[in-house]
């Protein structure tokens, strides 16, 4: 299933003019930054390793200005951005959720690295202004990123750090999620679709802490993804 999807519409490699447009978008940011920003966090760290050094600066300038709604001097990083796309070429991207994981599916045959990151970057800055600044944190992280395009990634992407992610369905229904891992039963304190109250999220924090410690019969190869999930929660919960 498709969860997030753009369209990067650039010129051709040998092209004596330097263009970049996009095209659809369909960029889920709730909660932020939800699907369309680990999206573009996936593009910008795919293609980031091959965009010359020297243009970074600039490129986190970029995000700055297009955080706060800033009218965008051109060009930028060398190429123009444009609102039309007659002879330009598309390339598209998807994050695509498989069950509990998400995947990323990137076109990065046709579109060069610094017309991919702008593309992601230019996205970033057309979501609206209450979440822009949580989708740029995320491409910030995108832009430092060194490693494989994988589920470390997106789990940095989602600001939880290093190792499995979080499942579509906790960005989904991050609330439903966040009881499922305290073990939260829905009808006593709390419904499916409203937070519990803070005493019964500590009290089960402490408790579902406690079990996956493995000083107290947790497993120790999963102790530090699991308590990874049940702070994450406790953040969604008392948030």
């Amino acid at each position: 299933m498709v969860v997030a999807e753009l369209e990067i519409f650039h010129s051709r490699p040998v092209a004596p003019t330097r263009r970049v447009s996009l095209g659809a978008m369909a960029l889920p940011t709730e909660p932020p930054p939800g699907f369309g920003g680990i999206l573009l966090g996936g593009i910008i760290a795919a293609t980031i390793g091959e965009v010359d050094p020297d243009l970074v600066p600039e490129l986190l300038q970029l995000t700055a200005e297009l955080e706060i709604g800033q009218r965008i001097a051109q060009p930028r990083l060398r190429y123009r951005y444009q609102e039309d796309k007659v002879g330009l070429h598309p390339s598209h991207h998807r994050l695509l959720g498989e069950g509990e994981e998400l995947i990323f599916d990137l076109d990065l045959d046709r579109g060069l690295p610094a017309q991919q990151v702008l593309g992601a970057v230019y996205a970033a800055g057309r979501l609206d202004a209450k979440v822009r600044h949580a989708v740029m944190q995320t491409i910030r992280r995108a832009i430092r990123w060194q490693g494989a395009i994988d589920g470390d990634l997106i789990a940095t992407l989602s600001g939880v750090g290093r190792g499995r992610p979080l499942s579509a369905f906790a960005f989904e229904n991050p609330v439903s999620w966040a009881m499922g891992v305290l073990k939260i039963v829905p009808g006593s304190q709390a419904s499916m679709n409203s937070k519990p109250a803070r005493s019964e999220v500590q009290r089960c924090f402490r408790e579902q802490l406690m079990d996956a410690h493995p000083d107290h019969g947790g497993e120790v190869a999963d102790a530090a993804q699991r308590i990874s999930e049940i702070t994450e929660a406790r953040r969604i919960l008392l948030g």
